[in-house]
């Protein structure tokens, strides 16, 4: 463990943190946190600040400690610590709103077909608030970039000297709550309703809660009739919401409402590229590819599996490699319980049909090139994606020895090297096991 630095080791937990926690909850907790020392049975976390710290402690210590554990070892005990170094920077950067990233800008959001008409508007908005898409209201699923182009819109409100209040509706709701127990609702009124621009992330939390919604009714027409801008995101469309009443259904109506969908593959890996060079790390084309094939629904899931990756081959000292990332991604699915496990028999299947086989071809005695290639391919793939000893994959394949196993493992993973087709055709195999992986998880 004495080539690992803690940072290091820390580095590798983020990955799989920032998957698990929302993103809100990551970059308000710990994007900034640091690891500052790894000694024994102890752990030291550097943070911010001591609220950073109350709340890392009293909210998170178990999800740290298990994530931990598995980089780890089962006695690691966890310690926050503030660092001086890290209180001045992040004091530095959260000047503006400590819940805005300082990374989700216009100029970082990779435009596509899946999400131009929200760029625009959101874009439209920033630069003439009040004046064009009012209310603006942007929906689409979970880590789509939504979030992103709140962010965005916050931050270049802020350099041109607009009011802008950046809240979500979690928070709407508890301070309108808390408004009510403490009688300040005067105050209240006056922080939601004097401001330039309001961005409400998350508007779907509201519905249902017929207090809230009244109170954002009322915010909500004093503001428009100002010509005040808002901003709202939620996971689904104003119609979409069977609890939401009609009047507000009415006025979220009012403006533009625009979609953003999943991202394509080519924007995914357009987004895992700017990831990585945002991160200053050079990261292989077939790597990128890789993790664009198996995360297709999910930005956030997106960048922190390349995250992951990039630390999990800093954590061992080893050259990132498709193979790396597959081990480092699958780790974070374990873990997760996500997801199905993926059997010997699954890869066989997904082989096979590439290759137009079928799987008692793969357990023949055949030794066409054809077949050869493909029964070399399904014991690299089980190597790869299980701890299925030598002689266990071998008894798969047709009761091979474990010297015609390691054959077969390292020659493709010298052939994927030097051809790349094959190493196309590999990673499209990995696709369909994955896509077949998440297929069985939800049944």
């Amino acid at each position: 463990m004495e080539a690992r630095s803690a940072q290091e080791i820390w580095e590798a937990a983020l990955g799989e943190l920032q998957i698990q926690v929302t993103k809100a909850n990551y970059s308000t907790w710990l994007e900034k946190t640091v690891g500052l020392s790894h000694q024994g049975n102890e752990f030291v976390i550097g943070v911010p600040n001591t609220f950073v710290a109350e709340y890392l402690d009293q909210n998170q210590r178990s999800l740290i400690e298990k994530t931990l554990i598995g980089l780890t070892h089962p006695a690691i005990k966890v310690v926050f610590r503030v660092s001086p170094r890290q209180e001045t920077g992040t004091t530095r950067q959260t000047t503006r709103h400590p819940c805005c990233n300082s990374n989700y800008t216009f100029d970082s959001f990779v435009v596509s077909n899946s999400n131009r008409l929200a760029y625009a508007a959101a874009l439209s908005v920033a630069e003439n608030p009040g004046r064009s898409y009012n209310p603006l209201f942007i929906y689409g699923g979970v880590g789509l970039g939504k979030t992103h182009l709140l962010h965005a819109i916050y931050h270049m409100a802020q350099d041109n000297n607009i009011n802008t209040l950046y809240v979500s509706a979690e928070q709407f709701t508890n301070e309108f709550i808390t408004a009510i127990r403490e009688q300040t609702t005067g105050e209240f009124r006056s922080k939601y309703r004097t401001v330039d621009m309001l961005l409400i992330d998350d508007i779907h939390f509201i519905t249902g809660k017929e207090q809230t919604e009244e109170s954002f009714f009322h915010t909500f027409n004093e503001l428009h009739n100002a010509n005040r801008q808002i901003v709202l995101t939620s996971d689904r469309s104003p119609k979409s919401m069977p609890r939401l009443g009609d009047r507000l259904c009415s006025r979220f109506e009012w403006g533009l409402i625009a979609d953003i969908q999943p991202p394509d593959f080519d924007t995914r890996l357009a987004i895992l590229k700017a990831k990585a060079e945002q991160e200053g790390e050079k990261v292989a084309l077939d790597v990128l590819e890789f993790i664009a094939h198996r995360i297709q629904q999910n930005i956030r899931e997106l960048e922190g599996c390349l995250h992951r990756a990039i630390a999990y081959a800093k954590l061992f000292k080893a050259i990132l490699t498709p193979e790396l990332a597959a081990q480092a991604i699958g780790d974070i699915a374990i873990k997760g319980g996500e997801t199905a496990p993926v059997t010997p028999n699954l890869v066989m299947e997904t082989v096979a049909n590439s290759f137009q086989l079928t799987l008692s071809d793969l357990r023949s005695r055949k030794r066409d090139r054809l077949t050869s290639l493909a029964r070399q391919v399904a014991m690299y793939l089980i190597k790869q994606t299980n701890n299925y000893s030598l002689a266990q994959i071998g008894l798969e394949l047709g009761n091979r020895d474990h010297a015609t196993v390691i054959h077969a493992c390292q020659k493709i993973a010298n052939d994927i090297n030097n051809d790349p087709s094959l190493r196309r055709k590999i990673l499209d195999i990995q696709q369909g096991i994955y896509l077949k992986q998440r297929s069985e998880s939800y049944r």
